[in-house]
């Protein structure tokens, strides 16, 4: 098959989206396909990418980190045309994704696409009063009934994702396909001793301290704040753990400032976004993996986590029904005392469930081997169909043809 993924991020953009995307082209390929990847323009991007094509994009207004490109691109439009696409894959709603569906419709092939982001979780980006959010998160249910049932199949994440389009009223055909990991780039035996204590020393870590790492976005839907303030009675009485964040994004300054009026600048660690292929490296810094995040599609730092061979400690979620079980590999939480209690039952209290090892097995079925199988299997189905429905059309046309 000739394949084109039209995405609004791409690698070396560091998001579930990017990496997505990224991992599903290469799986593609080594089964045999031809794969195009439509995205923005992104500082950092190589010089020369294999069959990627980039358009003109700005800074998101709305998400500074985040591009949005052009909408149609007429010369890349007439390169498109020479490519004999099979089919389109779109990972995004907007300007990408808009000219994705122009070129199927211009094209008369099938468009397949993956919902990433609950944007109902997103809309305090939009409103600023209470007042307004309500609104906002009507239309953005709108706004994804309407992409979903203008496309021939529906991906999502996680069954959590599903059952939230079926309430929205999409009823287009949804296959549950939970994002590949590249599960040999978190082995924790790909690290050194040496190295991993060298990188801790940068940050102030000592040989005895306990660890609680977050990984991602830094982000009012994220969250962290709940578990900055949680810090605050937790670590009065456990002298020897740290907080370490890893990532960037808008709620930086508000956390900076609220880790300063807790006076805990020494125990609770900002140290920026780092590079996605170095990203292995510093799940290894961690003892536990927290998050107290209610937006996830599919929770992909989870997975990377416990295939580093970190437990977890997270907020409830419908995502985390398949990742996550109390006891084996960490710890669900709703409020401060359950969090508390997760985090010493892993740190601290339990030392004979070996909670990593667990969630190093229990991650094997996130392989990026599976993924791109799972999704070639929509592609091939989707063809199918559209292949019968136009030998139906045809035997129907035949038949009016030889009556009249």
């Amino acid at each position: 098959m000739n394949i084109g993924l039209f995405t609004e991020t791409y690698y070396p953009e560091i998001n579930g989206v990017a990496n997505s995307v990224f991992i599903l082209k290469r799986e593609l390929e080594t089964l045999g396909h031809t794969v195009y990847v439509f995205t923005t323009t992104t500082p950092g991007a190589p010089e020369y990418e294999y069959n990627v094509f980039r358009v003109p994009s700005l800074p998101f207004i709305l998400i500074t980190e985040r591009r949005i490109g052009m909408f149609y691109q007429p010369k890349l439009a007439g390169t498109i045309k020479k490519l004999n696409l099979d089919i389109i894959h779109t990972h995004t709603e907007f300007s990408l994704g808009i000219f994705g569906r122009i070129m199927a419709k211009e094209l008369k092939i099938p468009m397949i696409h993956t919902y990433h982001t609950i944007y109902e979780d997103y809309t305090h980006y939009l409103t600023h009063f209470k007042s307004l959010d309500g609104r906002a998160k009507a239309f953005a249910r709108i706004f994804t009934k309407v992409c979903c049932n203008t496309v021939a199949h529906v991906i999502v994440p996680t069954e959590k994702v599903r059952e939230l389009l079926q309430k929205y009223s999409v009823h287009r055909d949804i296959s549950v396909i939970p994002t590949g990991v590249d599960l040999k780039k978190f082995d924790p035996f790909l690290y050194q001793p040496e190295e991993i204590k060298r990188l801790k020393g940068e940050y102030s870590i000592g040989k005895e301290e306990k660890v609680i790492l977050y990984v991602g976005r830094v982000s009012r839907e994220k969250n962290i704040i709940e578990i900055v303030n949680a810090m605050e009675g937790y670590m009065k009485e456990r002298k020897t753990v740290k907080f370490l964040v890893i990532g960037g994004g808008p709620e930086m300054d508000e956390l900076r400032s609220r880790t300063r009026a807790l006076k805990l600048e020494d125990r609770i660690i900002f140290a920026g976004a780092k590079p996605w292929d170095k990203i292995g490296l510093y799940y290894q810094l961690g003892d536990v993996f927290v998050s107290a995040s209610k937006s996830e599609t599919q929770g992909l730092t989870y997975i990377e986590a416990m295939a580093a061979g970190l437990p977890a400690v997270a907020k409830e979620d419908d995502c985390l029904n398949d990742i996550l079980i109390d006891g084996v590999n960490g710890y669900k939480f709703n409020n401060k005392e359950e969090l508390m209690s997760g985090l010493d039952k892993v740190l601290f209290a339990d030392k004979i469930t070996p909670y990593g090892e667990n969630a190093r097995k229990l991650m094997q079925k996130f392989s990026t081997e599976a993924f791109g199988k799972s999704v070639e299997a929509v592609y091939a189905e989707v063809l199918e169909e559209r292949h019968s429905s136009e030998q139906t059309d045809y035997s129907e046309n035949k038949k009016i043809n030889y009556l009249f």
